[in-house]
Formats: structure tokens, C-alpha cells, sequence
């Protein structure tokens, strides 16, 4: 008879770090160690993501906590540079926490999606 795993190497979709997943004990898994706001929880059950390290967990929970903080910039003189964007040759590049504070997601492949979201490859058929 096969014996079931109960832990599994897994990657963290966010930073792509090696963890051990204890699927079969989820009390005493990773993900159980790092106490997550009634808040970051809702905003984890919105996203693509799967699993997630215990850093990756812990730094959605400060990113939650650290919004209150901030409201979205509705213009583009309300945007602080290093915050919300960044600048990569001559362009602007928008951060995970601006995402965040976006409140969705707009599914167009951003570098810095905080939802988890990937464009999928597309088919061509030769």
C-alpha cells in the first residue's frame, strides 16, 4: 500500500523561495506561524495565490497595515516616487504597493502584481 506525503517542497508563487508545505498537518504548517489580520486575510482570498512562505505572509499583513496609512493617488502629482513607481529607463514602473492600494487587479501582466495574477502564454498553433 502508498503511503501519502503529508509535506511537499513547494514554491512560493510571490518570491519563488523553497519551503516545506505540511498539507497533511496544516496546524503545524509554515503558513500557520505568522498571525494574519482579519483584513489581509480577505484581501489573500481575493488573489491567484496558492501557497505562501511565512515572509511573503507576514509582509502582505505589514502592507495591509502600513495602507491605512495611504490612499490610492487618484493623479499623477499625488504619486511619490519610490512608493508607488519607480523609474526604469524613462519609465514609470508601479509597485507592488501601489497595486495594493489599487484595490484590483487589472489582469494586464504587471511586473509587480500583488494579486498573483500571470498571463498565461498563448497557444499558436503552427
Amino acid at each position: 500500500m502508498a503511503t501519502i506525503s503529508m509535506h511537499e517542497t513547494k514554491f512560493c508563487q510571490r518570491c519563488k523561495i523553497s519551503f516545506e508545505c505540511k498539507v497533511g498537518d496544516v496546524v503545524n504548517c509554515q503558513c500557520n506561524t505568522v498571525p494574519l489580520s482579519p483584513e489581509t486575510l480577505l484581501f489573500l482570498d481575493g488573489t491567484d495565490f496558492d501557497c505562501l512562505c511565512a515572509h511573503c505572509l507576514l509582509d502582505f499583513n505589514q502592507m495591509q497595515s502600513r495602507s491605512s496609512d495611504f490612499s490610492f493617488p487618484k493623479n499623477r502629482d499625488q504619486m511619490v516616487e519610490g512608493l508607488h513607481y519607480y523609474v526604469e529607463n524613462g519609465y514609470f514602473v508601479f509597485t507592488e504597493f501601489y497595486h495594493f492600494l489599487r484595490g484590483n487587479c487589472c489582469q494586464s501582466g504587471c511586473r509587480h502584481c500583488v494579486y498573483g495574477f500571470q498571463r498565461q502564454a498563448e497557444n499558436v498553433d503552427g
